[in-house]
């Protein structure tokens, strides 16, 4: 099994290393095949290798013509299963960090809950990996306070590390009636604001945690955008007087995210590469954002 991960791991980093090339192969031919049907001469840099060129073209069709990227690789098989999470904690978690990472397991379908223990993350990594799981959580509190969530995606990554911040539980509602009961079925998604390339990506890692529900299903997850702080609000919603007349009501929990680093790599790799962090410099410029517009 480590010799199988060590190769497949070879094979998706040399992949990776193949995109520099095949982006600039990609230029050439979209530069000729602009040439030819606005009836421009060819380049000159580039006459050398345009017959070698014009037949590639003439071989590609949709699904070859534009080169894939080690982002497309890594959710390529998404929608074919549903997610398999597991969901675990810094050691020794308090009381509340425990509660807490009890109804994120009922938030996310298929997430299983584990007792961190002893165990070292690579050790949970590897064990993930052999029992096809798609998705690690991991969630880290401050003085019994929840105050961040690292979602490692496997087999290869992306790992996203976000801030938590503003964390009410349902446990802490003392209206139960209020707050009903937690439905089971799977939810509609309500992206809010993610504009920017950074913010689609965010939305990606956040969107396959989640299976494809059915039409009919009444429980939805929403993440919006504000100022770069994802809202996370969970909602059921019943139709007591025809289509015309919606009772939406809050179940818990509720959170704020801050996005402020993303890896090309799983959890346990140190040594993964950075796609994005966020700066102390990037502090100070109030009107700048980076996942909308």
């Amino acid at each position: 099994m480590l010799r199988r991960n060590i190769r497949m791991r070879r094979e998706y980093l040399y992949r990776k290393s193949l995109e520099g090339k095949e982006r600039l192969l990609y230029e050439k031919k979209r530069k000729i095949r602009e040439a030819l049907q606005e009836g421009k001469p060819i380049p000159t840099e580039l006459r050398n290798e345009e017959a070698a060129l014009r037949r590639e073209i003439d071989l590609e069709d949709e699904n070859t013509a534009v080169p894939r990227s080690h982002i497309d690789d890594e959710y390529a098989h998404a929608a074919e299963k549903d997610p398999k999470i597991l969901l675990t904690t810094s050691r020794d978690p308090s009381a509340p960090l425990q509660q807490f990472v009890k109804e994120l397991s009922f938030v996310f379908p298929n997430a299983q809950r584990m007792n961190r223990g002893g165990q070292v993350i690579s050790e949970i990594i590897e064990s993930c990996r052999a029992h096809d799981y798609t998705d690690v959580v991991l969630v880290h509190e401050h003085r019994g306070v929840p105050d961040g969530l690292i979602v490692s995606h496997l087999p290869y990554g992306p790992t996203a590390y976000f801030g938590l911040l503003n964390v009410v539980t349902r446990h802490e509602i003392k209206d139960r009636k209020a707050i009903g009961t937690m439905p089971e079925a799977y939810p509609h998604l309500i992206f809010d604001n993610f504009s920017t390339k950074l913010g689609e990506r965010t939305a990606n890692i956040l969107k396959y945690l989640f299976p494809v529900p059915k039409p009919d299903t009444k429980r939805i997850v929403t993440f919006s955008n504000q100022s770069d702080y994802v809202s996370f609000r969970h909602h059921i919603y019943e139709k007591h007087g025809g289509p015309k007349s919606i009772e939406l009501k809050e179940i818990g929990p509720r959170f704020e995210l801050r996005l402020y680093q993303i890896k090309l790599g799983t959890v346990d790799q140190a040594e993964a590469q950075i796609e994005w962090v966020i700066r102390p410099y990037m502090n100070t410029s109030k009107k700048r954002k980076f996942l909308s517009d």
